[in-house]
């Protein structure tokens, strides 16, 4: 299984060309083995509808039901670990609450992060996709 970071999910739910044909071909060989989720990054989503910052072709509620059931696509729960490990992620990560559930769910999970944030990227103490 790998971990989705939010704006990928969206844009893979959505087929967005940022996505780059290495990560698209990464994402459609990881179908079968899952696809990971945050719970946090639903509310990410319904957080970026508010704001007006995300514009979904359908009401949030409506693009959950159908994104969340794309294929190979699994609702990862925020676990008192991963908020733990949130905490205390090792080294310098930045203090967005967001990344760093999501970053700590793919710690716990050991799993790799599908991600195009800069700022998770340079972190070292967690396993990224290639994504150009």
């Amino acid at each position: 299984m790998i971990l989705l970071d939010t704006h990928v999910w969206i844009w893979w739910v959505h087929g967005d060309e940022r996505l780059g044909v290495r990560l698209v071909k990464s994402l459609e060989q990881h179908e079968s083995q899952g696809l990971g989720v945050s719970v946090i990054s639903c509310w990410e989503v319904a957080k970026l509808v508010e704001y007006g910052r995300l514009d979904l072709p359908c009401p949030v509620q409506e693009w959950f039901e159908q994104a969340l059931n794309y294929p190979g696509i699994r609702l990862l729960e925020l676990t008192p670990q991963i908020a733990f490990e949130s905490t205390c992620l090792p080294g310098d990560f930045h203090r967005d609450p967001a990344d760093q559930i999501i970053v700590a769910t793919a710690r716990i999970h050991n799993i790799p992060l599908a991600t195009m944030d800069t700022k998770i990227l340079a972190y070292t103490h967690i396993e990224t996709l290639l994504l150009s």
